[in-house]
């Protein structure tokens, strides 16, 4: 059965709830709650999306582009396309927030993806979901909306979803693909 993003998931080591509201190609919006001293696990960029956070209660701390941004309640954040982005809640208190991904592209895929990976404990002990297995999922996928963590350069970002798109195949990955994507 295909990962349904409109039901809850929280993720137990990075302290993030995520819930799809709503998806079409304009934009997918999720509710996102963080909660305290929860976190994204790494900085990365969305290169044809902009992010958009809406926070309703608490305070997000972001490093946009090495520049610290702290938001609060009934403030809204950009991150444009492009930009390098991390976000964590260094509060003691739950952050919730609406966020949404323009324009929406494929990223209901992505994110089924991503969340079956977690669902199924494919993350390190940071918290960060299986590189290689995303890889092989966007590579199949012809993903879009992909977000490329920035400790990886982008020619060797471009390298590794081909790369994992071949070794995912020998390894039969393709099996838990259809698990996670409608």
């Amino acid at each position: 059965m295909a990962t349904n993003l409109y039901e809850s998931f929280t993720h137990s080591l990075t302290g993030e709830t995520f819930t799809c509201l709503s998806f079409d190609k304009e934009s997918y919006t999720m509710e996102w709650i963080v909660w305290p001293q929860g976190y994204v696990p790494f900085e990365h960029i969305h290169y044809y999306q902009d992010e958009i956070f809406y926070i309703k209660k608490g305070s997000l701390k972001f490093l946009i582009d090495k520049k610290e941004v702290i938001a609060g309640p009934g403030e809204t954040v950009i991150i444009p396309r492009g930009a390098s982005h991390i976000a964590e809640n260094y509060l003691n208190e739950a952050v919730e927030c609406k966020v949404e991904y323009k324009p929406g592209l494929d990223y209901y895929t992505f994110f089924q993806c991503f969340i079956g990976l977690l669902k199924d404990k494919e993350y390190d002990k940071k918290g960060r979901v299986n590189i290689p297995k995303m890889a092989y999922f966007m590579h199949k996928t012809k993903c879009t909306a992909m977000a490329r963590p920035t400790s990886i350069p982008a020619p060797v970002f471009s390298f590794v979803l081909v790369f994992f798109g071949f070794v995912g195949s020998l390894l039969g990955w393709k099996k838990q693909l259809k698990k996670y994507i409608d």
